[in-house]
């Protein structure tokens, strides 16, 4: 049930707002104020991203979320330094090669693969790496 509508605000029966219809005008480089009701049910506080659409007809403002990595702990937290030492040559192994092309396109990659499947080996292309 809605309670009564404030200067364009609608609020639900535990003050939540639900809508707002409200007018701003273009500043100087196309700024706009998003009005503080508005920030403030989106989550938006000062310095945080927004990303900007265009959709039939209407700009579309979303907030942008950025993913703080120093919050999460890394892959070299998660193992042992025995579990670390095992990927980590697993890694310089790949790292070694071999490695075949670079192709021109799809269908010059598209012959390499059919080669290599039915000779059950790789076709001799120039190496790089």
């Amino acid at each position: 049930m809605l309670q009564a509508e404030r200067s364009g605000i609608l609020t639900s029966w535990n003050n939540e707002i639900i809508a707002m219809n409200t007018t701003g005008k273009i500043q100087n480089k196309g700024q706009v104020t998003i009005p503080t009701a508005v920030r403030r049910q989106a989550g938006l506080s000062k310095g945080d991203l927004v990303n900007f659409a265009f959709q039939r007809g209407k700009i579309i403002i979303t907030p942008k979320l950025v993913i703080d990595r120093s919050r999460f702990p890394t892959a070299r937290a998660e193992y042992t330094p025995e579990q670390r030492r095992i990927i980590d040559a697993g890694i310089a192994e790949g790292r070694k090669g071999p490695y075949y092309g670079p192709f021109k396109n799809g269908a010059e990659l598209e012959a390499f693969m059919k080669k290599w499947k039915a000779k059950g080996k790789p076709a001799k292309l120039k190496k790089t790496g």
